[in-house]
């Protein structure tokens, strides 16, 4: 029972470091979106939100699934008290994702001209693409270090590094805008993108920095050479089925948001206004809509680490409490985020970005909540139990019926049958993740 408390309580505090870094990165997120919608407009957001499945796509090819991987396995080894077998994850995990950084960066300068206009269907975005290729290196470096101390379960650092990435990323673009301001010229969304690059470089410099304090002792990783062959085969086979899975979802992701303006053109709207349209959407009303999700995301995060380290030992107890109160919160959190959406929603979109539409999504999005809520919480826990192809399908299932609204209801009933076909995607998939837990994952648990 002293081990169940222990667990709860390393839950409890992680999540509350995670959750108190987040809040504060999206109060200034919050400023932020508001500042860039007044400052480059909602067809400049919307032109700014049409990179973000680039974006999503060489994070998990670069990143993303290596970060998750390195996370489980050095969670496990500290559950069988092998510091030195954690730390040899991570070395292998960071060599492996600044490769596919380099290369991903240098394949993405080259060719930006290409995929903004074959792609994108906007050559506007080239410039944007450019600019972006230089985030990625460091972009790996600080998700791998992240990854580590994750699976550790200490979030101080990826806390401070997330801070740190969203206060270099505002400060950085704020600071371009009065220079700018100051020669008579105006924001540029390159400058915008410089932003992010900029953030990705002071997070990895504090993660580095931190880590060089704090980090391995060369004893221990000389020691764990002898696993070397062992401990990569384990990080590659569960990081490329990840990474293959989260690659295929973001493309399927960005179909979705590339096609999103061009159904929207279907409809009826001019370019300008369907770019106008959907940065509303991306930019302005889901901003606020995944506030809450903060502290979701934060129990996410730590319930990879916590649910492996449970399943090494054998602790079938401990993982169903986890489940129970996992639902139980998110379910809470979610219902009470929905009323307050609904009520407030429309205040929120005038009184943050002057945007009576962005008001509207916001209430209609409200509904979202209780299924996105639990959707990404269960999904983390069938990663933690080694279940990853399923958490694909489910995602795959969910982006297909997005789509589908997306090319066949958007064209007939406009952008609000696009906000319901979101509803109708997170629902399936949480309902089908709690099923999949109670009929299929936990049973054979039991045998």
């Amino acid at each position: 029972m002293k081990k169940l408390s222990s667990t709860k309580s390393a839950l409890l505090t992680g999540t509350l470091f995670l959750t108190l870094a987040g809040i504060l990165t999206r109060i200034i997120g919050f400023f932020y979106r508001i500042f860039l919608s007044r400052t480059i407009g909602a067809e400049g957001l919307g032109i700014y939100q049409l990179i973000a499945p680039v974006t999503a796509i060489c994070f998990a090819f670069t990143a993303a699934g290596i970060q998750t991987s390195i996370s489980k396995f050095v969670s496990m080894e500290v559950g069988r008290k092998n510091e030195a077998g954690a730390k040899i994850y991570l070395s292998i995990g960071l060599f492996i994702s600044l490769c596919l950084s380099t290369f991903c960066s240098i394949f993405l300068y080259r060719y930006a001209y290409f995929i903004a206009v074959s792609w994108l269907g906007d050559k506007r975005c080239t410039p944007l693409l450019t600019v972006l290729s230089f985030s990625f290196i460091p972009c790996c470096i600080h998700a791998c270090i992240n990854g580590y101390y994750y699976g550790l379960k200490k979030t101080a650092v990826p806390s401070l590094c997330q801070l740190t990435e969203q206060l270099a990323r505002v400060g950085s673009v704020y600071l371009m805008h009065q220079i700018a301001v100051s020669e008579g010229k105006s924001l540029t969304l390159s400058m915008v993108v410089w932003g992010i690059v900029c953030g990705e470089t002071a997070s990895t410099l504090v993660s580095v920095s931190v880590f060089g304090v704090f980090g391995t002792h060369k004893n221990a990783v000389i020691k764990s050479k002898e696993n070397l062959f062992l401990c990569t085969k384990n990080l590659f086979s569960m990081a490329v089925p990840l990474t293959s899975n989260r690659i295929v979802l973001n493309l399927f992701a960005g179909f979705e948001n590339v096609m999103l303006p061009n159904r929207l053109l279907a409809f009826g709207y001019t370019q300008s206004e369907a770019l106008s349209v959907y940065g509303i959407l991306t930019g302005m009303a889901m901003s606020v809509i995944m506030f809450p999700s903060v502290i979701t995301n934060s129990v996410s995060v730590l319930l990879l680490p916590t649910i492996s380290e449970a399943q090494a030992a054998g602790k079938r107890e401990k993982i169903l409490y986890t489940i129970k109160k996992t639902i139980e919160s998110c379910l809470m959190l979610g219902f009470i985020s929905t009323a307050g959406f609904l009520v407030t929603g429309n205040f929120l979109g005038n009184f943050l970005f002057k945007n009576a539409l962005a008001g509207t999504f916001i209430a209609t999005l409200g509904w979202l909540c209780p299924f996105l809520y639990l959707s990404s919480t269960l999904s983390s826990i069938l990663h933690g139990l080694g279940h990853p192809g399923i958490t694909f399908e489910l995602n795959l299932i969910s982006c297909t019926i997005r789509i589908l609204f997306v090319l066949l209801a958007v064209p007939v009933w406009g952008i609000k049958s696009y906000l319901w076909g979101i509803l109708a995607s997170q629902a399936v998939v949480a309902l089908l993740s709690i099923l999949i837990l109670l009929v299929k994952v936990l049973p054979q648990k039991s045998r």
